[in-house]
């Protein structure tokens, strides 16, 4: 719980210093000089969007994971967005009532570095499971590269999870519960600006 709460700080102090970046100090002009003239900046605003993430998850005993999020956006330049998503993702595992479902709640940074619509974004937050007698919040952190436009996000990332349960299997002394998975997913989006 410790690495959480180090990494929620952590997210606040990476949040606040993206925010005061942006801000401009305002200056009078000096008596003599001509008024500055005013810039013109990107259209800074919020945009939300509603996706859905099938995935590959890598170690026994999950299958696949499926998942639906809501992301909250907001844009501080033509290249530069943070990012809030939350949802619902269920770990698949064969068997009744053995499937792992969590709440993620992350914070992001988005950089467009091709032509406005290509992305690359990195995430961090925590995972609260809330199935099938799992107790576990996970920490997680996720790298993404994707595809933007007005309407549509389409995103290919990898989601690891540090305290989430796999088995391990040693050919001398059985299987064994470790913690620590991850998962390659792909996430297809709808958004709109607010």
């Amino acid at each position: 719980m410790k690495i959480l709460a180090k990494i929620q700080i952590l997210s606040v102090i990476a949040f606040t210093a993206l925010l005061t970046q942006q801000l401009a100090a305002q200056t009078a002009p000096v008596p003599g000089n001509t008024p500055i003239e005013k810039a013109t900046n990107y259209d800074q605003g919020f945009r939300l969007g509603f996706g859905v993430s099938p995935g590959y998850v890598f170690d026994d005993p999950y299958e696949f994971g499926l998942g639906g999020d809501v992301r909250l956006q907001y844009d501080l330049s033509k290249r530069y967005s943070i990012t809030l998503t939350t949802g619902f993702t269920n770990l698949f595992i064969d068997g009744k009532n053995n499937d792992l479902g969590f709440i993620p709640a992350k914070a992001g940074f988005k950089a467009f570095f091709w032509e406005d619509q290509f992305y690359a974004m990195g995430e961090a937050g925590a995972g609260f499971a809330v199935t099938n007698n799992y107790d576990d919040t996970t920490l997680i952190l996720s790298p993404s590269i994707g595809y933007a436009n007005k309407w549509f996000d389409i995103s290919l990332r990898y989601e690891h999870y540090s305290e989430f349960p796999i088995y391990t299997t040693n050919s001398i002394f059985g299987g064994t519960v470790s913690k620590g998975t991850g998962q390659l997913g792909l996430r297809i989006a709808y958004g709109f600006k607010l």
